[in-house]
């Protein structure tokens, strides 16, 4: 099997360490033929996670997506999802017949407030069992440092789900399956909504006290949402039979890729979210703090999306419409956080 990464941010970066540290040869789309040169002559991305050095005879890199695409059989899709409408339109209908695509993408398409598997459904007419999900409390800079991190791999074929996870097993990952391909698309896009409060949150100079109760009431609000989505492995502490290829308990709520993924980013300091969130919290005007961020944070974007889901939904989402409401619709931050102390238990 072809490996191939779209995008060239942390998250893709940190994923093509660990495929060539496996010695797994990739078909890498870079956007920006400069930034491919430079990986070229000096074993590194210039702009992301510099301290990684790869061995470039595993990569083959391009910035032509439609050759690239044809010469892969799984295709990682890393890329922030704003972009990811601009960078797969030049395709054609059928570029990924037979192909298997790995979503990185924990974000929403804002333009179609559509889940990556969904747009490919809607524009390439995609088979979702050909789709998979690597998703995770797992942040780029501290798998360039080799700290040990986790990641789950979601698909509803568990075989070839299996079979894509075990190219990234190493010293310093472990990699878990489930089936569950909406539930942790959805979880990655909600604990970023609300890593960026958690930073707002911050910003105003609320303290750990306050955050604590903050984000264990935000774990509620997910699983609510969650399960009026549809999603069934939302009861902690239940387990169903071991899982068969590992004899590990199947996930629940409290499993990393769900609950983890939430305190790390809400805690964290390079979660880019939570960095945003602060920025607001302290007074930045959303522009500015996005100008200073030089980085994109998916939970701007992910909060109109998720509103707009919502209303067929109908979960209750105090925190998260707040949070909507301040990044999109101006209210004061310290306003909101008012409003929100009033809702939480």
């Amino acid at each position: 099997m072809k490996f191939g990464i779209i995008g060239s941010g942390s998250w893709a970066t940190a994923l093509a360490k660990v495929l060539t540290d496996n010695h797994v040869s990739i078909n890498w789309w870079i956007r920006n033929e400069d930034n491919i040169k430079h990986i070229q002559q000096r074993n590194h991305n210039l702009h992301y996670l510099s301290s990684v050095y790869f061995n470039t005879s595993l990569l083959s890199m391009t910035n032509d997506i439609t050759s690239m695409v044809a010469a892969t059989d799984c295709i990682i899709i890393a890329a922030p999802s704003a972009h990811l409408t601009g960078i797969l339109e030049s395709l054609g209908p059928e570029a990924f017949n037979s192909k298997k695509i790995v979503s990185a993408v924990k974000g929403i398409l804002p333009e179609y407030n559509l889940l990556l598997n969904d747009y490919l459904k809607k524009q390439f007419e995609f088979d979702i069992y050909n789709y998979f999900t690597i998703m995770g409390p797992c942040h780029a800079e501290e798998v360039a440092a080799e700290k040990l991190s986790y990641l789950t791999f979601s698909g509803y074929d568990e075989e070839a789900t299996l079979g894509i996870a075990s190219h990234f097993n190493t010293h310093y990952l472990n990699t878990i399956v489930n089936q569950d391909v909406y539930g942790v698309q959805f979880a990655a896009v909600l604990k970023n909504i609300y890593a960026l409060g958690a930073g707002i949150a911050h910003g105003l100079e609320y303290g750990d006290n306050f955050l604590s109760v903050f984000i264990a009431n935000c774990a509620d609000e997910m699983a609510g949402f969650l399960k009026k989505a549809g999603i069934s492995n939302m009861e902690v502490g239940i387990h169903e039979e071991p899982h068969s290829s590992s004899q590990k308990k199947t996930a629940n709520y409290a499993a990393s890729v769900y609950l983890g993924d939430l305190l790390v980013t809400c805690y964290s300091l390079f979660s880019r979210n939570r960095t945003f969130g602060n920025m607001i919290g302290k007074g930045y005007p959303v522009r500015n703090a996005q100008l200073e961020m030089n980085m994109v944070a998916e939970g701007h974007n992910a909060s109109k999306s998720i509103y707009e889901i919502n209303k067929e939904i109908g979960a209750e989402m105090p925190i998260a419409e707040t949070i909507y409401h301040i990044l999109w619709k101006a209210m004061n931050p310290l306003k909101g956080f008012k409003l929100i102390e009033e809702k939480m238990i």
